[in-house]
């Protein structure tokens, strides 16, 4: 019984010891170990903001390149003016209904400004209504003393062939009989004028062409061919591989001087009334009506509003809600009521 009493003291010893190491091992690996401290090797860079052109919608690199006016002008279209200089550079062109049937634009340049524009004519009675919104500066050859008046009661410069100030950046080019000869030296025009700040927006864009109002909600077109008057019948079509409408006039293509065919992201047909301002046909802007809208090979319904000279042109749908545009340059077709428009069918 002693033997036996002296193996169990031992083997509680034994127990004993064992319980203890087990607890103390416990005690040890239950205590965490210290985080380590992070460090960064990198400093957070806050991404510039995208800028994006007013008169396009679309963004630039450089903001710095679009801190200048913008420069609008009245262009000949006459056969004897064409080609012209500078189209395909334009933000935005308005086409209005002169005499005879014809048509001139007044073209918008400021994202985009080429070397040479032209050729320029004479101011109409409706240019201060197109031109008012974007301030500016404003390049023609003259016109009645009137108009001239008109224009020169805006809040834009105006840039005269034939005035001292605009001797050095107008001139008559050989290349084309007067009067369809006034080109004008852009850039250096603008740079004359640095303290003139850039344009506001006139019109609403979509992020990209599949989301503008006419590509989402519109009826699919080839075109549409527009009447203004016995000598100008202007037509559109899609090109779906360049993602854009090209220009035609009277049944054959419209070429700017470099020989490309001019060519729009958005054409916007706007009806207008057109009176006659003591032998002058006047496009009556200040006011509101029916509109198409061209874009992503779409034409959609629409009204257009206009409130007073100052204000840009409103265009929403059907519905009431605010078109938007394709990024990208635009037309405007000003078409008197008792001009035409036709939509022609995809095929």
């Amino acid at each position: 019984m002693s033997h036996m009493g002296s193996r169990g003291r031992r083997l509680s010893s034994a127990l004993a010891l064992l319980t203890g190491a087990a607890l103390a091992g416990c005690t040890a690996s239950a205590a965490p170990e210290p985080m380590p401290t992070p460090s960064y090797t990198s400093t957070y860079v806050t991404p510039a903001p995208v800028v994006y052109a007013p008169l396009t919608g679309l963004p630039v690199a450089d903001p710095a390149s679009l801190e200048h006016a913008s420069l609008a002008a009245k262009i000949d279209n006459h056969w004897n003016a064409r080609p012209q200089v500078g189209l395909q550079h334009t933000d935005i062109v308005f086409e209005e209904l002169v005499e005879g049937g014809l048509t001139r634009y007044v073209a918008v340049w400021h994202s985009n400004v080429p070397a040479e524009i032209g050729p320029i004519r004479s101011i109409r009675p409706m240019d201060p209504d197109i031109i008012s919104p974007l301030g500016g500066i404003v390049a023609y050859s003259g016109g009645q003393y009137r108009f001239v008046q008109l224009m020169r009661a805006t809040p834009v410069h105006n840039a005269i062939h034939g005035q001292a100030d605009t001797e050095p950046v107008m001139y008559r080019t050989k290349s084309k009989a007067a009067p369809h000869n006034v080109l004008v030296k852009a850039p250096e025009l603008i740079a004359m004028h640095s303290g003139i700040v850039a344009p506001p927006q006139q019109f609403a864009f979509a992020d990209s062409a599949a989301n503008a109002t006419a590509t989402r909600e519109g009826s699919v077109v080839a075109g549409v061919d527009l009447v203004f008057g016995g000598s100008a019948h202007p037509s559109w079509r899609w090109d779906a591989a360049g993602g854009r409408w090209l220009r035609s006039q009277m049944g054959a293509a419209d070429l700017d001087s470099d020989g490309a065919q001019l060519a729009a992201v958005n054409v916007v047909v706007v009806r207008v009334p057109v009176s006659n301002d003591g032998g002058v046909p006047k496009t009556e802007l200040v006011g509101s009506g029916e509109a198409w809208v061209l874009s992503g090979g779409g034409m959609v319904h629409a009204s257009w509003s206009k409130a007073d000279r100052d204000a840009p042109i409103r265009l929403v749908d059907d519905t009431g809600a605010v078109i938007r545009l394709a990024p990208g340059n635009s037309w405007i077709e000003l078409v008197p009521l008792s001009g035409s428009v036709t939509p022609v069918p995809a095929a």
